[in-house]
């Protein structure tokens, strides 16, 4: 993209922003000539600019010609709210495994074909650490909570996994065939719990387990790392009821006791 292309790009954006806050501000739905005056759009870049942002849902068009703002705005605004209030009941939980174990403790998310980590605590006893960034992503197949939620679907959709990415080596041990890759998701199903034996990263190995909303979703998992050196697959017992006590927090019951 060029200098040019990438400020007309921004320029873009920053008229979707002024639109979505004008409609915003409004209670009753707002027509064109209103928005047009009250962003200082030319009418017609303003029409232009409102259907792109009907087809995506983030406005909805009503009958006489005025906008308000889409329900995609709901749903995403629902995303946010439950991926705040997860990292909030988290944060206690994973403090106290990471000051029991003193190893690195990891929040992530599921997006797409990527666990995207947004929490952690890795500050303790441990002269040495393994720091996940906030933010960072990595494939599903190379994460032990990626594992988890890819065990989660069925075998199918887990082959479908499998031929969108390539199953791409990230170490030696990483599982790079729909056999083994089907192989450890049985096994992840079986146990609840599920391993990185340094499939990510050469020296790092990973205990990871999923938490559920009060629904029975799985919407994010818990993990802890280590060296492979100071690893202790015992840790296995601990990360899982730490992941059920987040569970609990946000509303989960295991059936049979709700």
């Amino acid at each position: 993209m060029s200098e040019r292309e990438g400020k007309s790009s921004i320029q873009v954006i920053d008229r979707m922003m002024n639109l979505l806050e004008v409609l915003a501000a409004h209670p009753q739905p707002v027509n064109l000539k209103q928005l047009a005056t009250l962003t200082g759009l030319h009418p017609s870049s303003a029409h232009r600019i409102l259907n792109v942002m009907v087809e995506k849902g983030l406005v909805a068009k009503q009958e006489a010609g005025s906008y308000r703002l889409g329900l995609k705005l709901l749903e995403l605004g629902n995303l946010v709210k439950a991926r705040l209030d997860i990292r909030r009941e988290a944060l206690p939980y994973m403090q106290q495994l990471h000051q029991e174990l003193g190893e690195t403790v990891n929040l992530s998310l599921r997006h797409g074909d990527e666990m995207v980590y947004v929490e952690r605590t890795a500050s303790g006893r441990a002269m040495m650490r393994v720091v996940q960034v906030v933010g960072a992503r990595a494939p599903l197949h190379i994460t032990a909570v990626g594992k988890i939620f890819l065990a989660e679907a069925s075998d199918e959709e887990a082959r479908g996994y499998a031929r969108r990415t390539g199953l791409p080596a990230y170490t030696p041990h990483t599982l790079t065939s729909e056999e083994a890759l089907l192989e450890e998701l049985a096994k992840v199903r079986k146990k609840h719990i599920a391993f990185d034996n340094e499939e990510a990263e050469k020296g790092v190995c990973c205990i990871g387990a999923g938490i559920r909303d009060a629904d029975g979703n799985l919407v994010a998992g818990l993990s802890i790392s280590a060296p492979a050196e100071r690893f202790d697959r015992n840790w296995a017992p601990r990360v899982k009821e730490t992941a059920d006590a987040i569970s609990a927090a946000l509303g989960w019951r295991p059936p049979g006791r709700r």
